[in-house]
């Protein structure tokens, strides 16, 4: 999306048009280095990512999730959002380097940026589908029928672009692009294919609603692949069918590239710090 102002932006910020930043975090504690540590030093390190947390999540416009990460993939998850990439790039060294020196190591990272859907149907084409089904443009039911169209799809950009966080306990992370292939590829289909494809994939999605809250945010042009994918859940085997019904559908079947899954729990501090050893 293009600026609408024509000034100059302030230099100390980079702030998106609309949106935030997104930055996931994982980290391997080096426990060999942790154990040389004396109890008052390890105390002070606690302490220490303990303030960072804690003040990052007082900073304006910014969240930030903890995760106790489930397999030896990474021991750390951070899930950082924020609307400016100077804070968002400070948080994320100032958390590298709260345990100590070669404390935590990265294990993966992934930047990318809340955005709005090109696939959303506009209020044009939701007031075709009315007529569609006998329902008289200059009626008032029509009109009324945009309206709650036009209330429900503002609360969902809304949440898309400034999203709040659940605290639910299961926390999936992966990478994905749409396939550029000789045979498929997304990029050299029409629009309206397009947009009828991701249509379908969104129904299947919504038979999770009220199990699966889900964040898909863009990375064209910042990472390797094209979006980073968000899932909480209370249980992770809603989280297994949901990816593994999306599979069948075509937009999957044909277009779908995926990276690794990283899979976490989100947990308070102090249970974070008993479960990884700290």
């Amino acid at each position: 999306m293009q600026p609408e102002s024509t000034e100059q932006p302030d230099s100390d910020t980079v702030i998106p048009y609309q949106g935030w930043h997104v930055i996931h975090l994982f980290f391997q504690i080096d426990q060999t280095q942790w154990a040389m540590l004396s109890d008052e030093e390890q105390r002070e390190a606690k302490t220490s990512l303990s303030e960072a947390v804690q003040e990052i999540r007082s900073a304006e416009s910014t969240q930030l999730l903890t995760f106790s990460m489930v397999t030896p993939k990474a021991d750390l998850g951070f899930m950082l959002l924020t609307d400016d990439l100077h804070k968002a790039n400070e948080f994320e060294k100032r958390i590298g380097r709260a345990l100590g020196p070669d404390m935590l190591t990265p294990t993966y990272s992934y930047l990318s940026m809340t955005e709005l859907s090109e696939y959303t149907t506009t209020e044009e084409q939701y007031g075709e589908t009315l007529v569609e089904e006998d329902i008289e443009k200059d009626s008032d039911e029509f009109k009324e029928k945009i309206a709650e169209y036009n209330r429900r799809i503002e609360k969902y950009n809304q949440d898309r672009l400034y999203p709040n966080m659940p605290d639910w306990s299961v926390f999936c992370f992966y990478p994905m692009s749409k396939r550029r292939g000789e045979v498929h590829n997304w990029y050299g289909e029409e629009y309206e294919t397009r947009r009828k494809l991701m249509a379908g994939h969104a129904r299947v999605g919504r038979q999770w609603a009220g199990k699966i809250r889900q964040l898909i945010t863009g990375s064209t042009g910042l990472e390797e692949y094209e979006w980073g994918v968000t899932l909480f859940s209370h249980n992770t085997q809603d989280i297994k069918e949901i990816v593994y019904q999306m599979r069948f559908d075509e937009v999957t079947v044909k277009y779908g590239e995926f990276g690794d899954f990283l899979i976490g729990l989100q947990l308070p501090l102090d249970e974070l710090f008993r479960r990884v050893g700290l």
